[in-house]
């Protein structure tokens, strides 16, 4: 696995590590965590750089919609229902 040198200041790497710890991961672990959440955040942010991308995902989903019927909200209602309702003592 490649290594990443980095500096930071000694107050910053001392509540590094202690985030780390209350989260029960070694230092290393948690700086990947950190930065992979970033990633996935930047991800989340940069979905529609432009006008077009906007109208894209609208088109996407009226597609989605126009390839068949809804589902019946009945049968939704029955899945959660059981869905609560496993596991339950019944008292």
């Amino acid at each position: 696995m490649p290594r990443i040198h980095l500096i930071v200041s000694e107050p910053d790497r001392t509540r590094y590590a202690a985030a780390a710890r209350d989260e029960g991961l070694t230092l290393s672990a948690w700086l990947r965590s950190a930065a992979t959440d970033r990633l996935r955040s930047h991800e989340r942010a940069d979905a529609f750089r432009t006008e077009n991308d906007l109208w894209r995902f609208f088109a996407d989903r009226d597609a989605e919609v126009a390839a068949g019927p809804e589902p019946d909200w009945e049968r939704h209602l029955e899945v959660i229902n059981a869905s609560r309702n496993r596991g339950a003592t019944g008292t």
